[in-house]
């Protein structure tokens, strides 16, 4: 993360995840701060600006409802900038590449031989059909259900398939963002 990163305040704090603010301290902060804050949750330029410029946010609906705003549709280089940021799973990550993904991925259980070994087979199955890295929202699920759901969407068109890795992108910025800024 940028210039932010490495301070801890009286409003905000590190955490393994990355900061964590009130939502006071994110709409007080200087743009590049802010755009610092917001970076590892969607690699995404264009939706960044959107988020810091929109602020003051009276609450995090405000806040939440203008992230999904700007999350809900991603052209093709936005798409690809984003999905850059993410590791295959269970993969090892690092920390500079996406702060959040190992933490997001450990409820998978990949030290389990079997499913380490599932799990890349099915990212390189994927990676055969649609040509970038398998995107999840990881955090709660299992690595059977990870798997489930990868094998399902297989079966998707190109079209089907882009609709459902913005809107897991989208999920995965909006649930890091909750995380970053509390109330």
């Amino acid at each position: 993360m940028g210039g932010f990163a490495g301070k801890v305040t009286r409003t905000a704090i590190r955490t393994h995840d990355g900061v964590q603010m009130q939502l006071g301290a994110f709409n007080a902060m200087p743009d590049s701060d802010a755009r610092s804050v917001l970076e590892p949750c969607l690699g995404v330029s264009r939706w960044v600006d959107e988020v810091v410029c929109a602020r003051p946010y009276a609450g995090l609906a405000a806040l939440t409802a203008q992230a999904t705003a700007s999350a809900r549709h991603l052209t093709d280089q936005e798409l690809k900038s984003a999905l850059s940021r993410h590791p295959r799973l269970g993969e090892a990550v690092a920390p500079t590449e996406a702060p959040y993904s190992a933490h997001e991925q450990a409820g998978l259980g990949v030290s389990d031989h079997d499913a380490a070994w599932r799990l890349a087979t099915d990212n390189r199955r994927y990676e055969e059909r649609f040509g970038q890295v398998f995107l999840i929202r990881a955090a709660g699920r299992s690595a059977a259900e990870v798997s489930t759901e990868l094998e399902r969407r297989l079966g998707n068109d190109e079209a089907s398939e882009r609709r459902e890795v913005v809107r897991e992108l989208r999920e995965i910025a909006l649930r890091r963002l909750q995380q970053v800024v509390q109330p």
